[in-house]
């Protein structure tokens, strides 16, 4: 099964740059600038923020690797392949909910643990913490390849893209929240 895998996978999904477009390039340099934001925010001291800054500067480096090398693609070609060669792929569509469902109650669970860990000072990292929710959410459910969700991100508005829009606001969301933390950071404030 390994080699039929291997070879259906191969034969759907190559390793190439994801977006080469101008939009794709300015979306990794975005992720890359707010994970930069981010770990300049950790430096400064993030307090007990700490894990959730971490956790947001690893996610969004990974984010721009994945960005270009469109990972999110081998994974849906692996589950494609595996639901043709297990025979379930007529059926693929309850996996998908399913998939969906649990990828949907973790990421609330995970929601609810980090603004439990974030109680106190939630006030000063609540646009990043739901910027983040927003950017994984729209990631794990492209991922999954639901058709009429791709319908939905390649909608165009005036020549913009929903994809480009709604990827380029959770990121938005957290640098704005991690500008904001470090341009009132005490540290900062000792340097002017």
């Amino acid at each position: 099964m390994t080699d039929e895998l291997l070879s259906c996978v191969t034969g759907s999904w190559s390793p190439t740059i994801g977006d080469p477009s101008i939009i794709g390039w300015v979306t990794v340099f975005a992720y890359i600038v707010a994970a930069l934001l981010s770990a300049l925010v950790l430096k400064l001291g993030a307090g007990n923020r700490r894990a959730f800054w971490y956790l947001i500067t690893l996610a969004l480096v990974l984010l721009a690797v994945n960005k270009q090398l469109d990972l999110q693609s081998a994974m849906t070609a692996i589950g494609r392949c595996m639901a043709k060669i297990q025979g379930w792929y007529e059926d693929r569509r309850v996996v998908q909910v399913v998939f969906i469902f649990a990828i949907s109650a973790l990421s609330l669970i995970l929601a609810l643990a980090v603004a439990w860990n974030l109680r106190g000072g939630l006030e000063q990292t609540w646009l990043a913490f739901f910027g983040f929710a927003f950017l994984l959410t729209f990631v794990v459910v492209r991922a999954a390849g639901f058709h009429d969700f791709d319908r939905l991100i390649g909608f165009e508005i005036s020549g913009v893209r929903m994809n480009w829009l709604m990827e380029l606001t959770g990121i938005i969301m957290i640098s704005l929240n991690a500008f904001l933390l470090i341009w009132h950071s005490p540290a900062r404030s000792k340097s002017r």
